[in-house]
């Protein structure tokens, strides 16, 4: 089906104004609304993230968006990339993503038409997804888990949606899954006690050093670079990303919850748990003003939230394998969960991990955190 045609009274209209664009991003919060585990994300957020003036993903990424509109009301959305730095791209592979409909076999069959039209217009073989928009940002569908809300940019999808993305289709491809860990839980007897010795010679950990924040972004991205080179479907992170990111992440960012592990001298790996952001917007319906704003910093620098999210955790390739450098991921784990528990957090979350990444998976398992939530990324083939 191509864009702007009708099946069974609905039609898929790209997205090509900002009006469109706000939209496309209130479809789920509607879709939603029933839900009490749903939290509605911040629109300006979302304008910001979903526009190339706010997202240097635009900058080698090629993206379109749709509406499916039935009766003059909008009943789904999809988008579809294809990014020139994923290096599946070179394999034929595009992607589809951020897809929300209501529970209707036709609806998902027209905006997938319309998604796959598209990818194999511009050569894909294949349709990966759902990714939003990159593989460093959403991936997955949420499969296993509705019943908790979900964490800071983490998605929450109906409970219809992985059927009928079967029906068009497509077939699990990867598996990823999201652990929670209570802040109380300790690391196994025999790893406590090496800890509580102190790092190995030549180790040590240090928080974030706000006066140079920018390099320690740097720093911090590098090792991201490296840490995931290897994994599945990994994206490297640009310099223009980087800088996104940190101006993002400043304005979250806690230095307590923000630790470097240095080797001889050389920053080899680091852990960041960020404040769960949903837990203190659930109520603004996707809103700051009027009292947004006031009420957001609140409850984030004075009353504090209970959550918190690991959306980042990565150790140098190099020295991951040495007696000193396994210990560096329980060094960092031990450092983020006794400060977590100073400031009053209950719980964080350790996402998304893949599920062959057996060493991470490990690593999660050793620390008490358990497997609450599983992401479903699915493929077909277009040919």
């Amino acid at each position: 089906m191509a864009p702007g045609e009708e099946r069974d009274d609905i039609q898929v209209i790209p997205v090509a104004t900002a009006a469109q664009l706000d939209r496309f991003i209130r479809v789920p919060m509607r879709l939603g609304a029933g839900d009490p585990n749903y939290v509605a994300p911040l629109i300006f957020e979302r304008q910001e993230s979903l526009t190339a003036k706010g997202n240097p993903f635009f900058a080698h990424a090629e993206v379109q968006f749709w509406l499916a509109v039935r009766a003059g009301r909008d009943v789904g959305r999809i988008s579809a990339q294809i990014d020139a730095l994923n290096p599946q791209t070179a394999e034929g592979i595009g992607n589809f993503g951020m897809i929300a409909a209501e529970n209707d076999p036709a609806v998902f069959a027209a905006l997938f038409g319309a998604a796959e039209a598209w990818l194999r217009s511009r050569g894909c073989r294949a349709a990966l997804g759902p990714v939003n928009l990159s593989t460093n940002e959403e991936v997955g569908l949420l499969v296993e888990g509705a019943e908790h809300p979900p964490m800071f940019m983490m998605s929450h999808d109906t409970a219809h949606a992985p059927h009928r993305i079967e029906e068009q289709g497509y077939a699990k491809a990867k598996d990823i899954f999201a652990y929670i860990c209570s802040v109380n839980d300790d690391l196994p007897a025999p790893i406590l006690r090496r800890i509580r010795k102190g790092p190995p010679p030549g180790v040590t950990l240090r928080m974030l050093d706000m006066s140079r924040f920018e390099a320690e972004v740097d720093t911090l991205t590098g090792i991201l670079n490296d840490a995931w080179s290897g994994n599945w479907g990994f994206t490297p992170t640009t310099e223009a990303e980087t800088k996104a990111l940190a101006a993002t992440l400043k304005l979250l960012i806690d230095k307590r919850l923000t630790w470097f592990a240095e080797m001889d001298g050389e920053t080899v790996g680091f852990m960041i748990l960020l404040p769960n952001i949903n837990e203190a917007i659930a109520d603004l319906k996707g809103k700051l003003f009027p009292f947004g704003w006031a009420k957001l910093i609140w409850r984030l620098k004075i009353k504090g939230v209970k959550t918190g999210r690991v959306p980042l955790m990565g150790v140098k390739r190099k020295v991951a394998g040495s007696l000193r450098g396994q210990l560096v991921p329980f060094l960092l784990i031990d450092a983020v969960a006794q400060a977590a528990r100073r400031l009053g957090y209950a719980r964080y979350e350790l996402s998304w991990v893949l599920e062959d990444n057996l060493p991470m998976r490990r690593i999660c398992d050793a620390g008490g955190a358990k497997v609450y939530k599983t992401y479903r990324l699915y493929q077909k083939a277009l040919v």
